[in-house]
């Protein structure tokens, strides 16, 4: 309760007032008059009327005591019966605080980080979230359910905000063993078939012992090499980078018996392959309109280094010009064709006829260098359909085709074939849409035999214009026609030229994008996006293998020919392995170095300096046979001084809330009439005698 003054005048005029009678009343007890000590008294009571004294009384409800639980949901809870104990101690602690009707609980479940995230386990920063909106004061204690492996604990030093106790309720077993594998350092883009150098380490948690560990190394799904390994030593790897774009290295180690999770048994590093520039052999026939089509699309692009040789003067063309006179380069066959031949990505014959500049041998070492895995890209003309063509060497071998020895002389609009409008050299050409194309018109081909492969685009009568084949390890391409150069020219409004051949030069130097028998996926966030390029027709359904071990059929649709795709919305973080036919492909969601797939063992260790420094407990839900026990509460007043290691101790609050406020007037009504007539009575009676 507390007093406060309501003043009927003005607190000058009071105090102007009471002055004077103050002074009237010192006067007259000064001079000893009769009754002054009564007038005194009567002026008091009046001037305490006139000030009107209030009596307050406040009315206040006691509020709730705020405690947080805490519930760790991240993927390490998945191990080993952890979700199991968790959602047991949830329900029961949820039973046992709703006992206390002072108490109320807030409980905030903790997923994975977000999406751009690592993925790590933050139960701090949920706690924070969850208890923003309290004051300090109102705070008991935090509860956290978690297996321990939290990545956000701060350091012991910080302020969290409220003085109560932090308690932690483990999950998981005692002496948990785990093996796990990580990339201690590694590149992150390497230049095409050049090796690179990484390191990773085999790690033993807990009181694991398995001794030396076997490590299977795979690239691109392709196993590479086994290595062994002995726990918590830097072990180096050298590899060399097979193709440009993603590269993803696996590292897998054999599992440890009674280990807690498989999970982090196989560790990712993902490489960027940086082509250096594609070296480009250009050997060009007799010259011709269409041979700076081919020249300046390849000089047109930054990436390739051109070597482009045009043969002007075979040796059979004598005219007796003196050699020292000719402003011509010699034709360097020996260098080009056995010495250096290796070193080139892609070799094109242009309209090349055999007029005895290249030796017989030549062509053979020609057809090896496709067999190993060389590129060659024929580009026909007149003299393929001769008694000179190149198909009656030895390169004929490799030759996906063999020419008739007739020229089909007809004007033609090229057209996709069935297979060329699912293939991804040739599908979405722009103007192969309409009938006919909208693009000009050629006017010959070369005729073959039935081709090898597949033949992606068609001429007049359906016959065969641009054929792909795989040879051994290389492959070969022949453009059936020498009439690409209308396009390049704007012919009848030109066409697409440009994509044909660069597409044409890319497939031959096993670009993945184009590949016609492939299978993709990528993570956008937490989704999925699984492509299959394929021209044999509907590929069926494709088996998911999460990081978790489980796994899922996943229908395919056809997006466009030859393209199908589906998209899979995911909760797990880590690898996953996408399988259709023969065919598999890996890819990665969240960080590849994300915390929570590293240590996986349950541990009390991480909040033990908060339950220590806050007076709070850390102590297991289960013991060795998973039987979940669950500590008692203790509510309390005050400041939590003393640790209770068999109890979840929570400071009780002492704050209230205002619901109301009563007043009453001290002189105000009767009883104020009353003093002032008691004591103005007393004067007349005293006046009286």
């Amino acid at each position: 309760m507390t007093i406060d003054f309501s003043p009927l005048l003005p607190w000058p005029y009071l105090a102007a007032l009471a002055l004077v009678a103050a002074t009237l009343a010192a006067f007259g007890i000064w001079r000893g008059v009769r009754g002054a000590w009564l007038r005194a008294a009567a002026l008091a009571a009046f001037f305490l009327a006139l000030a009107n004294p209030v009596l307050f009384q406040e009315e206040r409800e006691p509020l709730s005591t705020i405690v947080a639980v805490v519930v760790d949901r991240s993927q390490s809870q998945d191990n080993d019966g952890r979700r199991e104990q968790t959602d047991r101690a949830l329900a029961d602690l949820n039973e046992r605080l709703a006992r206390f009707a002072q108490i109320e609980t807030r409980v905030v479940e903790a997923k994975d980080g977000e999406e751009t995230e690592a993925p790590s386990t933050k139960l701090f920063g949920a706690l924070a979230t969850a208890i923003a909106d309290v004051p300090p004061a109102r705070v008991g204690g935090a509860i956290f359910i978690t297996d321990g492996q939290i990545h956000d604990v701060p350091d012991i030093n910080q302020k969290l905000g409220f003085e109560a106790p932090i308690h932690g309720l483990i999950t998981g077993k005692p002496d948990e063993v785990d093996r796990r594998i990580e990339i201690v350092n590694a590149p992150r883009f390497g230049i095409v078939g050049e090796q690179q150098r990484l390191t990773f380490r085999v790690v033993d948690d807990g009181a694991a012992n398995g001794g030396s560990a076997e490590v299977t190394i795979r690239l691109n799904g392709n196993e590479i090499a086994t290595e062994h390994a002995e726990p918590g030593t830097d072990v180096p790897f050298s590899f060399t980078v097979p193709r440009g774009g993603n590269n993803i290295l696996e590292f897998e180690v054999n599992p440890i018996a009674g280990e807690v999770t498989e999970v982090n048994n196989r560790a990712v590093h993902v490489l960027d392959g940086i082509r250096e520039n594609l070296r480009v052999l250009l050997v060009s026939g007799e010259p011709h309109a269409g041979e700076r089509a081919w020249r300046n699309l390849l000089k047109s692009d930054a990436a390739v280094d051109l070597v482009h040789f045009t043969i002007l003067r075979p040796p059979e063309k004598q005219d007796g010009t003196p050699i020292n006179e000719l402003s011509l380069i010699a034709f360097p066959t020996r260098e080009l064709f056995v010495d250096k031949i290796s070193e080139f990505d892609l070799i094109i014959f242009d309209r090349y006829q055999h007029r005895g500049v290249l030796p017989i041998l030549y062509y053979d070492n020609i057809a090896q260098y496709v067999q190993n895995g060389g590129a060659l890209l024929i580009a026909a003309g007149p003299e393929h359909a001769g008694d000179d063509s190149i198909a009656a060497t030895p390169l004929s071998t490799v030759l996906p085709a063999n020419p008739t020895g007739v020229m089909n002389e007809k004007a033609f609009f090229p057209r996709l074939s069935e297979e060329g409008k699912k293939h991804p050299v040739t599908r979405g050409l722009e103007g192969a849409s309409s009938e006919p194309p909208s693009w000009g018109r050629w006017f010959r081909t070369v005729d073959v035999d039935r081709p090898l492969g597949q033949t992606v685009m068609e001429g007049a009568d359906g016959k065969p214009l641009l054929v792909l084949n795989r040879v051994g390890k290389g492959r070969v391409a022949m453009l059936l026609s020498d009439q690409g150069w209308l396009w390049a020219r704007g012919f009848e409004g030109g066409g697409p030229h440009i994509s044909l051949y660069r597409r044409t030069a890319h497939w031959l130097m096993q670009e993945p994008a184009l590949e016609e028998e492939a299978l993709t996926a990528r993570a956008l966030g937490r989704t999925l996006e699984i492509t299959r390029q394929t021209i044999e027709g509907d590929p069926g359904q494709a088996t998911l293998t999460y990081p978790s071990g489980r796994t899922q059929e996943v229908g395919l649709t056809e997006r466009e020919p030859g393209l199908y795709k589906t998209e899979v919305k995911t909760d797990e973080i880590g690898l996953f392995e996408v399988a259709n036919d023969e065919l598999t492909t890996l890819v990665h969601v969240g960080n590849v170095d994300a915390p929570e797939f590293k240590a996986a063992i349950s541990t009390e260790e991480k909040l033990k300096p908060w339950a220590e420094k806050t007076k709070g407990m850390v102590r297991r839900l289960a013991d060795a046979d998973g039987a979940v026990d669950l500590p008692t509460i203790l509510p309390v007043r005050g400041a939590v001084r003393v640790a209770d290691d068999q109890r979840l101790s929570l400071r009780m609050t002492d704050e209230t809330a205002l619901k109301g406020v009563n007043s009453l007037s001290l002189f105000a009504g009767l009883f104020g009439l009353a003093a002032l007539l008691l004591l103005i009575s007393a004067m007349w009676y005293r006046e009286g005698r």
